[in-house]
């Protein structure tokens, strides 16, 4: 096991790290830009160490640093998080060269799965079921033309090197397809530095399913139930639950199946979601692979009472996984909601000083935060503050004591998204489970909000 890791970025995932680390009885190394110097993550590391200035490439980005605070500090091994280098492959790459453990997939997997066009014929190989669309990027228009036209539209344009919904388009004609591609594109390059784009047919009000799968370095692999992501605003997750109200066991099996073998057809080794499209006729179509962990991994924690932070630190330590698929048990339900310095009208992002700061507890309530009374939000970063998680016994439960924690969660000095987290748990769709990737629209057109920054 490993004896000093370093974490390798900031906020409430920095501090879930550090919480997992005590728990295994190991040292932790806090990096922080001067804008976090008085974050928590810093206060309760074992030591710490200032990489850079604000700006996220000149800090939580620059490889060169990260390296350096880790040989300085003598860690072996370094957690990525999520976001920032967490799905870099050079990152990866560069620790195994220094000798530093890398808690997460092999640099190849990350590269491999990071192509989202790659990661697509790899897929079908194994018959897993991907949604109609190109074998891998397309760079001439009448080839695009062509294909679009065999498919049928809609379609939707998707950066290969591309995630939280920049470089995508959804094409509702021929006669905007070449504009949409030349803007898809230019954002792709813009946003990843590779302007390759590949083409999908558009499935229309698909529900988001994810399946966390867990796999060690023995070519064991196990699935830990699915997340429900369809609660979704410009294609970044705003409320997670698990398990989902549409899945029946079979479906369930069925997707649990199809994405251990996406992780067995390359070999994965550590924690990865393998995240699916889901139609109105419960047809099910590969997306993506994530290679890390991710933001809503809490509510699989919740339903399943395994922690997976640990389970990276472990697997990345090279232990063989202990539990065997017929182990996990879903018990429960368990909702996410993330609470952002914005406002709820606007969107637009609301830094500034927390001047008071009071979290909910109770009966099935977790919060994930490293904020606090007196605390700067930084205008820099990723606008979440807090993750508020509520388990119950059933789904009705769970949105209950969600209410009752965000009514009781007191947040002064900025703005945040909590009136409007309150007003989705309210709305008759949301409760009888009625959602889909267009929730949010429709939600706003209800409720008169424009629903654009």
């Amino acid at each position: 096991m490993f004896k000093k890791i370093l974490i390798a970025n900031r906020g409430e995932i920095a501090l879930r790290v550090i919480n997992a680390c005590r728990e295994l009885g190991i040292k932790t190394v806090a990096v922080y830009s001067e804008a976090d110097k008085d974050s928590l993550h810093v206060k309760f590391a074992d030591e710490c160490i200032c990489i850079g200035p604000p700006q996220s490439y000149k800090s939580y980005l620059h490889i060169p640093s990260i390296i350096a605070a880790a040989e300085i500090t003598g860690a072996d091994a370094i957690h990525p998080g999520y976001g920032f280098l967490a799905e870099n492959a050079q990152f990866a790459e560069v620790c195994k060269s220094c000798g530093i453990t890398f808690i997460g997939p092999e640099p190849d997997h990350i590269r491999l799965m990071g192509d989202k066009a790659v990661a697509r014929q790899t897929v079908m190989k194994k018959n897993v079921p991907v949604v109609p669309g190109s074998e891998g990027g397309l760079s001439d228009i009448g080839e695009l033309k062509s294909l679009a036209a065999k498919i049928g539209y809609p379609v939707i344009l998707k950066a290969s090197a591309g995630g939280g919904g920049k470089g995508m388009r959804v094409v509702w004609s021929e006669d905007e397809l070449q504009s949409q591609f030349e803007t898809a594109k230019n954002e792709a390059m813009a946003a990843f530095g590779n302007p390759e784009i590949y083409l999908e047919k558009y499935i229309v009000n698909p529900r988001h399913i994810e399946i966390q799968i867990v796999a060690d370095k023995f070519g064991h692999v196990i699935y830990l139930g699915e997340r429900e992501c369809s609660i979704q605003r410009n294609h970044q997750k705003i409320i997670e639950e698990a398990p989902s109200s549409v899945l029946t066991d079979d479906l369930r099996k069925a997707m649990g199946q199809a994405a251990k073998k996406v992780a067995s057809a390359i070999g994965y080794s550590n924690v990865g979601t393998v995240e699916f499209l889901l139609d109105k006729d419960n047809n099910f179509y590969f997306m993506e692979m994530n290679t890390r962990i991710q933001v809503e991994h809490t509510v699989t924690e919740g339903i399943t009472d395994i922690d997976l932070v640990k389970l990276q630190i472990e697997l990345a330590a090279g232990e063989k996984l202990k539990l065997k698929q017929k182990d996990i048990r879903i018990t429960g339900h368990a909702i996410e909601c993330r609470v952002n310095a914005e406002d709820p009208k606007t969107f637009m992002p609301s830094p500034g000083k927390i001047e008071a700061f009071h979290t909910p507890g109770g009966p099935g309530i977790r919060i994930d935060t490293a904020a606090y009374a007196g605390y700067t939000v930084p205008p820099y970063y990723d606008s979440m503050i807090a993750k508020v998680i509520a388990h119950g016994r059933n789904r009705e439960e769970a949105i209950a004591r969600m209410k009752r924690a965000l009514e009781m969660f007191l947040i002064e000095g900025i703005k945040t998204n909590i009136p409007l987290h309150l007003k989705i748990l309210e709305d008759e769709f949301f409760i009888k489970g009625e959602i889909n990737t267009h929730f949010m629209e429709e939600f706003f057109r209800r409720n008169e909000i424009s629903g654009t920054e």
